[in-house]
């Protein structure tokens, strides 16, 4: 059988094998709700702490620095809403560009009917943007 090849990652991706191999527990007799309170919900809720510490370490992080969502629309939601919110003091002035996935837009556009000023800068035909230009 010829092995197919996919090049798009932008909206999906294998799992490693080593992951597969981790996850598999919870996708058949793990599968209890981690914020439940009987044994197998526990018993997630200690493997995703573990996890968090894990990952965590990776990359010189604390543990409590490290959220978990379930896809990347959700990543970028929580990311730029928060650090929107935490900042407000500071200004309400958000750059991004025209070309950002869908997630990040919307979220931009949100923010907007909050009240925070958002600038959409165009990027040249290679995708990229004249610093320039930006700074005027």
């Amino acid at each position: 059988m010829e092995k197919i090849r996919y090049f798009d990652h932008a909206a999906t991706t294998y799992v490693k094998d080593e992951v597969l191999k981790e996850m598999i527990p919870y996708f058949g007799l793990n599968y209890g709700n981690p914020s439940s309170i009987y044994g197998i919900g526990r018993h997630n809720k200690m493997a995703i702490d573990k996890a968090r510490e894990q990952v965590a370490r990776a990359i010189n992080a604390k543990p409590r620095e490290i959220y978990f969502t379930g896809c990347g629309s959700e990543s970028d939601n929580l990311a730029i809403k928060g650090i929107a919110y935490a900042n407000r003091n500071r200004g309400n002035h958000i750059i991004t560009s025209k070309i950002e996935h869908h997630a990040v837009i919307d979220s931009c556009k949100s923010l907007e009917k909050e009240g925070f000023r958002v600038t959409y800068l165009n990027v040249d035909k290679d995708r990229t943007y004249n610093l320039g230009r930006i700074r005027k």
